[in-house]
């Protein structure tokens, strides 16, 4: 692929369905969109652009060309993302996905059952993709799969016992073995429990890219317990210590075994990586850069108004201080803005002449003061 021009877009390869970037130029453009996190955007990049042309290499015959691999068959890499809560996992994948022009759908894992138990089958995880490009069977067999709250189906402790669903998960680990390592699907198109007698569509999940998110609360803490248990002999508990933003470089396959996933189903996703978590800096950075940004948001919300709303940077920074207290990451930015223009909307709406708004910091502790006063929340 030919070097670019820092103005000039990039222009990745066009196939029937598709079209496919470098690495670097996926990576490009999760920086438009997404702050931070350097490694896992690298190392998603990477896997995702290796797992197209492993596609390209068994739907097309393109590398087939050469006699020394015509026989070599790619196997496929599904992937393990690791990351505290709205510290931007899924908003990844679904950037890279609109990038490529590929399907994709997110599964929560928290909805599967193992068969015989209420709730949703893990041929689901498929059947949503299929319904997302409206049973076009080609599309979905190269679309993504996300299989979000992964966590939530490790091995539970004894005694949290339930009738609706499968207990520990681990039924639903061993159900989903064959659909991410890759097998012909049946999938009931209106869903196979209360249609059962319905026609199958069966889809090839041999190219179907599986990536599962998962928070893994408590983790970082075994991780830690497994350093500190190395130091031996004169060294010390502080040399084998680990920054608390990085305690997740330090993850293995090992360690998700112990949390209380099936080696079967860990195996499956040889490529692990995680996102980091947000400090205020970061905040501050996602309220006012990406392409996207929440500030651009209600900017464009408030300009329909004749309205142009502008924030100064302490207000900005403080705003940012705030959601990280609510520790659910860049989702807790929307509803801390919410709380603060809630009424400025409400009084701006259809302005008939141009004004302009500049929120300072005092006016955002006044706000939030007085909804905390009101409603008990900060």
């Amino acid at each position: 692929m030919k070097r670019k021009s820092e103005n000039e877009k990039p222009q990745g390869t066009q196939f029937s369905t598709f079209q496919l970037y470098s690495p670097k130029d996926i990576r490009a453009n999760l920086d438009k969109y997404v702050i931070g996190q350097d490694e896992a955007k690298k190392i998603l990049s990477v896997a995702i652009y290796n797992h197209y042309k492993r596609l390209l290499s068994s739907k097309y015959g393109i590398g087939n060309d050469k006699p020394e691999f015509r026989d070599v068959k790619i196997e496929k890499s599904n992937v393990m993302l690791l990351g505290n809560t709205g510290s931007g996992k899924t908003f990844l994948i679904q950037t890279i996905a609109k990038m490529l022009g590929v399907p994709l759908f997110v599964q929560d894992c928290t909805k599967l059952t193992e068969s015989g138990y209420v709730g949703e089958d893990v041929e689901n995880c498929v059947g949503g993709l299929l319904r997302a490009v409206d049973f076009d069977v080609d599309r979905a067999e190269m679309g993504i799969v996300v299989l979000d709250e992964v966590d939530k189906l490790a091995k539970q402790a004894k005694g949290n016992m339930s009738i609706t669903r499968d207990v520990g998960g681990e039924g639903v680990q061993q159900g989903l073995l064959k659909i991410v390592e890759g097998s012909v699907v049946g999938v009931p198109p209106q869903g196979g429990r209360k249609h059962p007698d319905q026609k199958l569509v069966h889809v090839d999940t041999s190219n179907i890219l599986f990536i599962a998110l998962g928070a893994f609360s408590g983790l970082e803490k075994a991780i830690e317990r497994r350093f500190s248990s190395s130091s031996v002999g004169f060294k010390s508990q502080s040399e084998v210590s680990i920054a608390p933003d990085r305690i997740l470089d330090k993850v293995t396959h090992d360690d998700l075994k112990n949390f209380g996933l099936i080696p079967e189903f860990i195996g499956r996703f040889p490529v692990l990586t995680h996102t980091n978590p947000l400090k205020v800096d970061d905040m501050v950075r996602i309220i006012t850069e990406p392409k996207n940004s929440l500030l651009k948001q209600y900017q464009k919300l408030m300009s329909m108004d004749n309205v142009t709303l502008k924030f100064s940077d302490e207000a900005i920074r403080y705003i940012a201080e705030v959601a990280i207290t609510s520790e659910t990451g860049a989702r807790g930015l929307r509803g801390v803005m919410e709380r603060i223009l809630t009424d400025v909307m409400y009084e701006y709406a259809e302005t008939e002449r141009s004004k302009t708004l500049t929120i300072d910091r005092a006016f955002v502790e006044n706000i939030l003061s007085e909804r905390e006063m009101m409603y008990g929340v900060a």
